[in-house]
């Protein structure tokens, strides 16, 4: 739908196909009984990434390997009115 990054972001972490692999990994971890996934946190050398999944749209948040992960989860509280309103827009188109 839209992105936003900084310069420097890792080419291969803002491409389409691997942001979208979320919808497949949250699949097969609810294969495990644990119930449907709220979030995923993928570590990498360089860097994290962490998705949020507010259907029918996922978040993710690209960042440094010392980010502060726990802060990032927090910020959900923080953007769930603009996701609310994103819902609505996407529901009646």
């Amino acid at each position: 739908m839209f992105s936003a990054a900084r310069e420097g972001v890792p080419e291969n972490a803002v491409r389409p196909s691997f942001i979208s692999t979320f919808g497949m990994a949250t699949t097969q971890a609810s294969k495990l009984g644990l119930g449907v996934n709220k979030s995923v946190v993928c570590m990498y050398a360089k860097y994290q990434i962490v998705h949020i999944s507010k259907l029918p749209l996922v978040v993710s948040f690209i960042a440094s390997q010392d980010a502060n992960t726990g802060h990032i989860l927090s910020l959900e509280d923080q953007i769930d009115p603009i996701l609310l309103d994103l819902n609505g827009v996407m529901i009646e188109t």
